[in-house]
């Protein structure tokens, strides 16, 4: 389902004027370097907080911003909002659109100016929820930290490459399942929660863009590992997925014999490879690292 940009009244919400109107009022001419695709159309918005199921007393955290399309979007529905911006240009420009265009709500934003891999600590209360239209370049580390620095994330909403939307859903035997597949379904229930055309951006991508909807699982994965453990397994087994899990492992084992006795005690043919195990099984094989 493609979305076409809206004509309709957007009240606060920016439309492709307002979107244009601002880009030129503060210099700002979209970077590929950072991936800056800016949503134009309100419809779209209204339908990432939908999606995304943001209820009033949730506190969202949103990772660039950019002109502020979306944070006035999820400001209108959420308790509050923080966005978090590395563009010192836009990271300046934010606050000044929300207070003009939500003046009642400007007391409920928070601006944190850095680069989301960096952030380690978020003002106020702690987010319940990650909305963002992620830069195409940098989505899945950005994904992966947040969901590690932030436990009380429960559910996230991103709207990513769609190519990269099909990697975080892909379950086991698809080809494209692999490090990021695994690495988000360790935190969460991931799946596909629709499509977005490319005349809803200026400038437009050449590429379509997806929703990925991930809820955080009510009890973390049980298991003696850590997570850097059962990464490492994960990053082993991916970097040459060609090879069985014997070959592939035997590195991260220290030989092949011993990469084989993990996966048998795990209960994995050391024949297989890791396009087809669940999360639940690299848990195994880690838990079951000799030495």
């Amino acid at each position: 389902m493609s979305s076409s940009p809206s004509t309709d009244d957007s009240g606060a919400l920016l439309g492709p004027a307002d979107i244009r109107e601002l880009a030129a009022a503060l210099g700002v001419r979209p970077t590929k370097q950072r991936g800056q695709n800016f949503v134009i159309d309100a419809n779209t918005v209204r339908r990432i907080v939908r999606t995304a199921e943001v209820r009033p007393d949730d506190v969202v955290v949103e990772v660039g911003p950019g002109l502020g399309s979306l944070t006035l979007a999820l400001l209108e529905a959420a308790d509050r909002v923080t966005a978090v911006e590395i563009d010192d240009v836009l990271a300046a420009a934010l606050p000044s659109t929300i207070a003009a265009r939500l003046p009642d709500r400007a007391d409920r934003f928070a601006l944190v100016h850095s680069d989301a891999m960096q952030v380690t600590e978020l003002p106020g209360p702690p987010p319940t929820a990650l909305v963002a239209n992620l830069p195409y370049n940098v989505a899945v580390p950005v994904l992966l930290h947040m969901l590690a620095q932030f436990p009380s994330i429960e559910r996230t909403l991103v709207m990513v490459q769609a190519e990269v939307a099909d990697r975080l859903a892909a379950r086991p035997g698809n080809k494209v399942y692999g490090v990021p597949s695994v690495k988000a379904n360790w935190y969460a229930e991931v799946k596909r929660a629709g499509s977005i055309g490319r005349n809803v951006f200026w400038p437009a991508p050449n590429v379509d863009s997806g929703l990925v909807s991930l809820v955080r699982r009510d009890k973390p994965i049980e298991t003696t590992a850590t997570r850097e453990e059962v990464f490492a397994v994960v990053d082993a087994a991916f970097a040459q997925r060609r090879k069985t899990l014997r070959a592939a492992l035997s590195g991260w084992a220290g030989s092949a014999a011993a990469a084989e006795a993990a996966l048998v005690a795990a209960g994995v043919s050391p024949q297989a490879r890791g396009e087809s195990l669940t999360v639940y099984e690299f848990v195994a094989i880690a838990e079951n690292k000799q030495g």
